[in-house]
This record gives structure tokens, C-alpha cells and sequence, in this order.
């Protein structure tokens, strides 16, 4: 799979760590930044980044991560066609995908272990959504807005 990857300072060493895991699984990996450690980066400019490939790159997921990861999922849902999960655990990254067809991934640096983040985005990786009627219908609804980027 083709997978956008970022994080600010915060969730730095983090994502380092996760892109070996990603590579060595099999995925096709794009840093997004931060591509060096610099104390009180801002999130902002990865999570742009990953979500603008994501939405240029069909059948691709992005995976963001910064303290608390609300952030991150603030400035990635600004983006038409991208719906940004705030995941703590495998259960919510398995129900992103199915209800909401998630398409980036947003993980605490500060509240999610390197392991359990391992899981969380195996789990995300792996599960397909529904597509149930009811679900199109409310995912084609999130991008009803007055202005775009």
C-alpha cells in the first residue's frame, strides 16, 4: 500500500520507528516531514502535506502523528475528500475504515505506545470499508462546505 507518513517534533522518533515497521512490511513509504528533529516545529506543515498526496494519490492512506494528535486531524479534515481519524486503539482504526472509510490516520505521540501504534496501523491498513448506502451518503456529506483550500 501507498502510505503518506508525517509528524511534528512531538511524534518525531515515533515516525521514524514506524516507517522502518512500514517498509519492512511491504509499503511503499513517503516521508512527509518533519525530516529532522526540531523542537516546537509546528504540525501544520506535515499534515498538509500528507493530506494534499493522500487526496492526489487515489487508493493511498496517510498516517499523522503529533502530541496529542488533535491537531493534526484539525488541519487534515480542512481538506476536501480527506477524513482524518483520531485513533487510540485498533477497535477505532478498524471502525474509521468500515463506517467512515478513513483515509489518514492520526496517532498520539504523548498517549499511544510505538507498539500498540504498530497495531492500530496494521489494523487501519487492513480493514476495508463497508460501503453500505447509509455510509456513502453521510461521507459525501462531509464535503459539503463554502470554501476549499
Amino acid at each position: 500500500m501507498e502510505i503518506f507518513i508525517g509528524a511534528d517534533y512531538r511524534g518525531f522518533e515515533k515516525k521514524q520507528r514506524l516507517k522502518d515497521f512500514l517498509a519492512q512490511s511491504g509499503h511503499e513509504v513517503t516521508d512527509e516531514g518533519a525530516y529532522e528533529y526540531v523542537e516546537g516545529d509546528d504540525f501544520n506543515d506535515p499534515a498538509i502535506k500528507v493530506a494534499k498526496s493522500v487526496r492526489e494519490n487515489r487508493g493511498s492512506i496517510g498516517i499523522l502523528i503529533c502530541d496529542s494528535a488533535h491537531g493534526v486531524t484539525a488541519q487534515a479534515n480542512r481538506f476536501k475528500g480527506i477524513r482524518a481519524a483520531h485513533c487510540s486503539n485498533s477497535e477505532s482504526a478498524k471502525l474509521a475504515r468500515e463506517h467512515d472509510d478513513a483515509n489518514v490516520l492520526c496517532l498520539s505521540a504523548h498517549f499511544v505506545s510505538e507498539e500498540e501504534m504498530k497495531e492500530i496501523v496494521k489494523t487501519f491498513i487492513e480493514t476495508s470499508f463497508t460501503n453500505l448506502e447509509r455510509r456513502v451518503r453521510r461521507i459525501n456529506r462531509l464535503d459539503e462546505r463554502e470554501d476549499y483550500d
